[in-house]
């Protein structure tokens, strides 16, 4: 493996300009690194719907100063609210805390934040382009059109169903398989819900809350976005499409009929969709090993996860935020001759195997959880039902204890509450410690 040019910034280049790999371009530019974002599309535009930025995400944007833009256009939850499918009564409603904040924005927005923000910071975005090969040792990224580009770290983040980053470092195709789930998406005016005229739909409306549909075999969720101006509806549901099939136009009728006699107001809300896309939720195994050489992976590249507990992208903005400051205070060592050149290879990569190391044991407890909620939002009527239902019930979302991970507040504490950069950081300090014992160079803290 040939030395780093250690006078010129660390190069830094990314696969993917998705949400989680923005994160990580930005957070690499402000440690200074030179980075350049390749995307496989001819350009960017403002796709999808609604997302959640749980207080995890909340609190990385913030350390990235990004939070007054996400603000701009972004609702505070104030509360999440759970009924039941069939009357719409009320079986919970857990309010945000003071100290975590909660948003729901349109993932056009958010992305576009992000999108800003790298730019701003002389991120350089290159469209229309498409990884052929990557070489693990030197760095180097070929694209299809044979132009070849050097890296002194590449970062996968083209998580999708399908990922040529994650399928270079297997060696392999990696294909998705069927999670037995599929979803309709609906985004509303207002002007549109305010027309039913139905005063429980206004009521809805006014509120800044997430509000959640619990019924067997399937649940659906509905936020606001865009300032309250525009309102987000996801509706999920046992697959009926073809094997194979990705996502295809959706038949209106079938899916006002597959919520037939759900809570009116839901159902009023539904009837509003003029037209509608029917998606296949699939899924990826979680991989074993997500770094190799100078590259590593983030997001759902590697730990892909179902969308059960709106962790997805936060953990894909984690991941992003660490790898920035892991590899800045990197190059500070390699800067300032703390890391000898024999030796600058190995420390890349062993850097980004502690990345792999302490991110492992919290994105597998994510899958784990979003599983876990699946099971606990379309519980058929019954016995376990109503245990439910009565727990949730006296709930006060503090410091219970329960079965249900989606009513456990340790997990739920350890999920949004761990400020992870500061134990990322923590971690670094650990590493280079080690490091420095081993060479006899004492203690140093860079974090």
């Amino acid at each position: 493996m040939g030395e780093l040019n250690t006078s010129k910034p660390f190069q830094v280049i990314i696969v993917g300009a998705g949400i989680g790999g923005l994160v990580c371009a930005i957070s690499s530019a402000r440690e200074g690194l030179a980075v350049k974002v390749l995307e496989r599309a001819p350009e960017i535009l403002p796709i999808g719907a609604g997302i959640q930025i749980p207080p995890n995400a909340a609190r990385i944007l913030a350390s990235l100063d990004l939070l007054p833009k996400i603000r701009e256009t972004a609702i505070e939850v104030q509360k999440l609210n759970f009924r039941r499918y069939e009357d719409g009564r009320l079986l919970a409603s857990r309010k945000s805390r003071s100290h975590a904040q909660w948003f729901v924005i349109h993932r056009a927005d958010y992305h576009q934040v992000l999108l800003d923000e790298a730019k701003r910071l002389g991120v350089e975005i290159q469209l229309n382009a498409s990884v052929k090969d990557i070489s693990f040792e030197d760095g180097v990224v070929y694209l299809e059109d044979d132009t070849t580009l050097k890296g002194d770290v590449v970062i996968g983040g083209d998580g999708s169903l399908w990922s040529t980053t994650r399928e270079k470092l297997l060696g392999k195709d990696s294909q998705p398989f069927q999670t037995g789930d599929l979803a309709y998406r609906g985004t509303f005016t207002l002007e549109q819900l305010e027309a039913l005229n139905d005063p429980r739909v206004e009521e809805l409306c006014k509120e800044p809350a997430v509000t959640v549909w619990f019924g067997p075999e399937k649940h659906c969720v509905f936020y606001p976005v865009r300032g309250g101006t525009q309102f987000n509806l996801v509706l999920l549901r046992p697959d009926n499409l073809p094997q194979g099939t990705r996502t295809v136009k959706g038949d209106i009728e079938e899916m006002r009929y597959t919520f037939h006699g759900w809570d009116s107001v839901l159902t009023k809300i539904i009837s509003c969709i003029p037209s509608v896309l029917r998606w296949k939720l699939c899924h990826h195994d979680e991989l074993d090993t997500w770094t190799k050489g100078r590259v590593a992976l983030l997001g759902d590249a590697c730990h892909p996860t179902l969308p059960y507990q709106a962790q997805g992208a936060a953990m894909a903005v984690e991941d992003g935020a660490i790898l920035g400051r892991f590899l800045g205070k990197l190059f500070l060592l390699l800067q300032n001759g703390s890391i000898s050149p024999a030796s600058e290879a190995e420390s890349i990569s062993r850097v980004l195997k502690l990345y792999e190391t302490i991110r492992k044991h919290r994105t597998t407890q994510n899958v784990q959880g979003a599983i876990s909620n699946r099971h606990f939002y379309h519980l058929p009527d019954g016995p376990e039902q109503q245990k439910r239902d009565e727990e949730m019930a006296k709930h006060s979302f503090t410091t219970e204890t329960s079965e249900y991970k989606f009513l456990d507040m340790k997990y739920n504490a350890d999920l949004l509450e761990v400020p992870v950069l500061r134990e990322a950081g923590k971690a670094f300090d650990s590493w280079w410690s080690s490091h420095t014992e081993d060479k006899g160079e004492g203690n140093r803290s860079l974090m």
